[in-house]
């Protein structure tokens, strides 16, 4: 899968771990709502190309995912600081900044 690697240069490969590293920081550095969403830009940094078609689970099981996912964090990151802040889309003129 990762044969393409083989035929880069040092500068190439340099060149490509930099991409993936400041991929996965900026992923890394989501927080609040942003950490749940579909991640294209993330998985784009992979060579082969990226299939639209995805599965999306019925809202029962999406619910169910969403609450085992934010125990998780109570789980893993039980120091973090929690907010208040409602869901607002990218680019709401009214969306309140989460790092003040």
């Amino acid at each position: 899968m990762d044969e393409d690697l083989e035929a880069l240069s040092r500068e190439q490969l340099l060149a490509e771990v930099r991409k993936l590293r400041a991929g996965i920081r900026e992923h890394r550095e989501s927080t609040g709502h942003e950490l749940c969403w579909h991640q294209p830009a993330l998985w784009s940094l992979l060579p082969e190309p990226l299939d639209p078609r995805i599965a999306v689970p019925e809202w029962p099981q999406f619910m169910r995912g969403c609450v085992r996912y934010r125990q998780s964090l109570d789980e893993q990151a039980p120091q973090a600081p929690r907010q208040a802040i409602e869901f607002a889309p990218a680019g709401d003129a009214m969306r309140p900044n989460p790092i003040a």
